[in-house]
């Protein structure tokens, strides 16, 4: 990474006071950005203003007690591309970025003036972990700064940048917020370090194989984002906090249709076995360009994301059948939940684009119980009072029919292209239970061709939309050119549904975490 010493500064004078108060060379030698550079390439050129700059702790352990400056964590406001955010940056140049009392109220600080403004909060947490010189009073620092996450969750969006190592207790404040970025080579998250897990376990790993970048933007689904550098991160982050502070702001101007050509038909084969992705068939419908995707690499089988219909924001959640069919497992159903839950909390439309052959069969999902994490999604969905609009592409089967945001979970409209499938089960499953004694009775091509009999009538009888359609559980066909258009209309004509709670007075469901 070609790395700009002075990242959004002004002027030379500025560049060397920056040189004068901060340690950037020992930052930049490890081919990482300085805390103040960073902020200063987050935010708008000039609009940086630092809170607490004055506040420090002794350096413990130290015959001169050396004073920590800011206390090695950089804090203060800023704009984003004209909205107003506020920001955190720990300095590894003090003290390794460890995080004591002072420092972890100086955060604390940070996210209550967020809540008071009700605008983004950034943390970018670059750090040893706990200053261990400070005992419990660290854990304290780190116990108040989660308790705030905690109270600013739903209100507030929360971002986190992993900008190097991140450890121990310091993990759970990332965990909590609602998006984390995470650089290649760069970023390093764990509970235990390398070392612990080597003398406790006796397994050996690197920094980078047990929490790198990779790790957590493929594997545990700890990040949303993942980028190549730091540039390509801050740049990633400045994009959605421009798409995500509209959502808090108000604005009473009635949106305007625009119209885009939509060439989808061709893009969804017809034949059910066929494969396509689904990024496709949402570039055709949402605005060009708009559509910023949520945990790309986790759990490729589910495709969540932001997008802009005629300039209004939109969550998506959509099947991927280019991956595993688009079949729903443990891994898609806790992302699909976490971002429904997200979207519903900022009151974002939910689109939902169903390609769906069922939750994925075998002992090693039940293992890893697949009973409870579908539920998160059905719950996810069920709890949501945001406007939910759904449309089955080519096949909704089974318990995936209602998970995929149904009429039964509340969905406000559901729609169907012509050649769409809603039924318990596919053909060949079907026929195999319903006949299972006739079928073994039968041997050779004399069974072969019963079971090709059987699956044809159970497939002109009960796998088709008009069921659905009798029932009300499908409330119209549509052609997928007119998706846009329909979805843009449905928004306006949900944009004053009522939000309450039809079910019982209570404080709280319990979701099956």
């Amino acid at each position: 990474m070609g790395l700009n010493f002075f990242a959004n500064t002004n002027s030379k004078r500025e560049d060397a006071k920056l040189l004068e108060k901060y340690s950037l060379d020992k930052q930049h030698q490890k081919g990482k950005l300085h805390a103040i550079e960073r902020i200063r390439l987050l935010l708008d050129a000039g609009s940086f203003c630092e809170i607490g700059s004055s506040i420090s702790s002794k350096k413990m352990g130290d015959a001169c007690e050396e004073k920590l400056p800011y206390d090695g964590v950089i804090t203060g406001y800023g704009t984003i591309l004209g909205h107003m955010v506020y920001v955190y940056s720990q300095d590894f140049t003090v003290n390794g970025g460890t995080l004591g009392l002072k420092h972890g109220r100086k955060i604390k600080n940070i996210i209550e003036h967020a809540i008071t403004q009700r605008c983004p909060v950034i943390g970018i947490n670059d750090s040893g972990g706990a200053r261990i010189q400070e005992g419990v009073n660290a854990l304290a620092g780190y116990g108040e700064v989660f308790l705030e996450n905690t109270r600013a969750s739903g209100y507030i969006p929360q971002i986190t940048i992993i900008a190097g190592p991140c450890a121990g207790g310091a993990v759970y404040s990332p965990g909590i917020t609602d998006f984390i970025f995470v650089i290649d080579k760069i970023s390093k998250m764990f509970v235990t370090g390398p070392d612990v897990v080597a003398s406790v376990t006796g397994q050996k790993c690197t920094a980078e194989e047990l929490g790198g970048a990779n790790i957590h933007a493929c594997k545990t689904g700890v990040a949303h984002f993942y980028s190549k550098d730091e540039y390509e991160c801050f740049q990633s982050v400045r994009n959605l906090v421009n798409l995500l502070s509209s959502t808090l702001e108000v604005n009473n101007s009635i949106p305007q249709y625009v119209e885009k050509i939509a060439h989808i038909d061709n893009i969804v084969p017809k034949e059910q076995r066929k494969t396509y992705d689904i990024r496709k068939v949402i570039y055709e419908i949402f605005d060009s360009n708009s559509f910023l995707e949520v945990q790309k690499e986790f759990a490729p089988n589910l495709v969540v994301g932001f997008a802009k219909l005629s300039g209004i924001v939109v969550g998506i959640v959509a099947n991927q059948p280019a991956y595993l069919g688009g079949i729903l497992d443990t891994d898609s159903s806790n992302k699909g939940a976490r971002f429904i839950r997200y979207c519903d909390a900022y009151d974002i439309p939910l689109i939902t684009l169903v390609d769906v052959p069922g939750f994925m069969p075998g002992t090693a999902q039940e293992y890893a119980g697949i009973i409870r994490h579908g539920a998160k999604l059905l719950y996810a969905y069920s709890e949501a009072t945001t406007i939910k609009i759904t449309t089955i592409l080519r096949k909704a089967y089974g318990g995936a029919y209602i998970a995929m945001c149904s009429k039964h979970l509340n969905a406000d409209f559901v729609y169907a292209w012509k050649n769409a499938e809603v039924a318990v089960m596919g053909g060949e499953g079907a026929v195999q239970i319903l006949y299972k004694k006739e079928i073994a009775s039968l041997n050779g091509e004399e069974k072969i061709q019963y079971i090709n009999n059987k699956t044809k009538e159970y497939e002109t009888n009960f796998i088709n939309v008009q069921m659905a359609l009798e029932e009300g559980y499908v409330d119209e066909i549509i052609e997928p050119s007119q998706m846009r258009k329909r979805f843009f209309r449905d928004i306006l004509a949900l944009s004053n549904k009522k939000k309450y709670n039809y079910q019982i007075a209570k404080k709280h469901g319990c979701i099956p975490l």
